[in-house]
């Protein structure tokens, strides 16, 4: 019988029967916005053990340019290259984390998924959970064996034009995912303009989480979720953030919850805010 895939989470005693395993591929994806060095010094200190790092400016962003945001959409054959450097193609289980209840890890998740790569789940509860059940660390540096990802993007991004194109639409709604101060335009620290997309309704990312830092039961999750989009379908929904990473941990919720299609509208508040034609809300 073929091994479980695993597309959405995956709890510690799960990943930890499988440490070793050369079909399986751990991603530490530990980031720190204020000081971008930071995950990658962490992650040499200690990791979960075999896991390769990613960055999120380095590997998972392109550059920016003033204009579109504070972390782009990799160049997809870049992107690519950097998975298969890190040991991740066909038939390979991706598990990524972080130390911040899969905020960073949420970009890898949706990024793999987005380029046709359906087996990425989460490690719920990241270090933290493994820390607390008692996983180990290791500050051993891994050689993955290199293999060949082959793209295949999915339509999931709409661009700024179409955003803006989109505003009132009855058939269109846009989810931010930012804090509720920064979406009101409260104590905006990060980018230059506060407030948000005319229209746009909040959902903190931060609300899919439990107590202890994990996922809401299924369940839960689609019965909140379904409230906050009211009559709107998954297929309608747009999520955004301030620049395209908190965004993914709303995308994963909904899958979690049964409820998949939504899109991202990558650029988030960090493009949109960089060209003052564009309206905003407060």
């Amino acid at each position: 019988m073929p091994a479980a895939v695993h597309t959405t989470l995956v709890d510690g005693a799960t990943l930890a029967a499988r440490l070793g395993d050369p079909a399986w591929v751990v991603v530490d994806c530990r980031h720190d916005l204020a000081d971008p060095a930071a995950g990658e010094a962490a992650y040499a200190r200690g990791h979960i053990p075999g896991a390769v790092f990613l960055h999120l400016d380095r590997d998972l962003s392109s550059a920016k340019n003033g204009r579109n945001g504070r972390h782009p959409l990799p160049d997809i054959a870049t992107l690519a290259a950097a998975l298969g450097r890190a040991g991740i193609g066909p038939g390979v289980q991706v598990v990524a984390y972080d130390d911040c209840g899969g905020m960073m890890a949420g970009r890898l998740w949706w990024l793999l998924r987005w380029l046709g790569h359906e087996a990425v789940a989460l490690l719920d509860g990241g270090l933290s959970a493994w820390t607390a059940a008692g996983g180990a660390l290791s500050a051993e540096m891994p050689e993955p064996a290199a293999r060949t990802f082959t793209p295949a993007p999915r339509d999931w991004v709409l661009d700024a034009d179409q955003v803006l194109a989109g505003l009132g639409r009855p058939d269109r709604v846009i989810v931010d995912a930012r804090a509720p101060d920064r979406f009101r335009g409260e104590n905006e620290s990060i980018d230059p303009v506060g407030g948000h997309i005319p229209g746009a309704r909040n959902r903190f990312f931060r609300d899919n989480l439990g107590p202890d830092g994990r996922f809401k039961p299924a369940d839960q999750l689609r019965q909140e979720w379904t409230e906050a989009l009211a009559a709107f379908a998954p297929e309608q929904v747009v999520h955004q953030c301030g620049s395209g990473v908190s965004a993914c941990h709303n995308l994963l919720a909904m899958e979690i919850a049964g409820l998949p299609g939504a899109r991202l509208y990558a650029g988030s508040w960090s493009e949109w805010c960089a060209d003052p034609a564009r309206p905003v809300e407060r």
